[in-house]
């Protein structure tokens, strides 16, 4: 069975789509072993888990500065408004 290891994060999303496209070529060519069949399978699951959450956070991005485009309200980053949230949160507590 395939040991649980530490997946480092790709650098940039065209870094982890690169890979991924690596991996599946390796994959469908059959070249492989049972083995490294299942660490490139493991990999390529945690691309795709990476990539989904880059999308998510572009796309809440996106949502945000078109609103804002929409409605006349400020633009801020995802960065700013989460660190926003952090400190009204912490007004709230007793």
């Amino acid at each position: 069975m395939a040991k649980k290891t530490i997946q480092p994060a790709p650098k940039t999303f065209e870094e982890a789509l690169a890979e991924l496209e690596s991996i599946l070529k390796q994959i469908e060519a059959g070249s492989l072993g049972l083995e490294d069949s299942l660490t490139k399978y493991e990999r390529g699951n945690f691309l795709i888990q990476h990539c989904r959450g880059v999308l998510s956070t572009a796309e809440k991005q996106i949502e945000l500065i078109s609103g804002s485009a929409e409605a006349g309200v400020r633009t801020t980053t995802m960065a700013r408004e989460m660190d926003e949230d952090d400190e009204n949160d912490e007004d709230d507590k007793p």
